[in-house]
């Protein structure tokens, strides 16, 4: 019996206090790494952020590390530019890079966009973007805004978008309203990276 509780004593002092360990890529050409999260990270993800031109498909800017119990798991389309992430929680388990939302299929959700004009398009969502989104802030002295179709995961998560501010998420067609808005593709690129830095 003595033997039993000593094993027992011996696996919980091993396994309390324990990091969980991530794959950590910090960007564009940076090589990744396996890293011990700190305190209150329990999560691990990855990120990437893609841009469309003429119909094909490239990865801007990957990113992977620990992240807050509070990583959210979907995507933002913005039309020409859009970000997937997921996020995990066993040991490297964000060893892949998050999946390429141009290959979901269209889901029959429409959103307005913002193509450089105005923010009058009309865009069809497509896999878990099941909710439109707008976004406005005041950046160098200009309004920008942005407008798309999002994941309600992500929705949950924009109190966690730092710098940005009127961000609102609804969930019937066309519900993030026609009204122009100067768009910003410096601003829209900073407040990414910061969701996907932070997370």
């Amino acid at each position: 019996m003595d033997l039993q509780i000593s094993v027992f004593l011996l696996f919980v002092l091993f396994t309390t206090g324990r990091s969980l360990i991530c794959n950590q890529c910090p960007g564009v050409s940076n090589p990744c790494e396996q890293i011990p999260c700190p305190d209150g990270l329990s999560n691990c993800f990855a990120a990437t952020a893609y841009a469309n031109a003429l119909g094909v498909s490239s990865s801007l800017l990957t990113v992977k590390s620990c992240a807050p119990a509070t990583c959210p798991s979907g995507s933002i389309n913005l039309g020409n530019i859009k970000l997937s992430s997921y996020c995990c929680s066993t040991d490297l388990c964000n060893d892949k890079d998050s999946p390429d939302p141009n290959s979901n299929a269209p889901n029959g959700k429409t959103c307005y966009t913002c193509d450089g004009q105005g923010c009058s398009s009309i865009m069809t969502c497509s896999g878990s973007e099941d909710r439109c989104f707008k976004a406005t802030a005041s950046f160098g002295g200009q309004s920008v805004g942005v407008k798309g179709c999002v994941s309600k995961a992500i929705c949950d998560a924009t109190s966690l978008i730092p710098k940005v501010e009127g961000i609102s998420c609804c969930s019937g067609n066309l519900c993030n309203s026609a009204k122009s808005v100067t768009q910003s593709f410096l601003f829209l690129c900073c407040s990414l990276l910061s969701f996907i830095l932070l997370h």
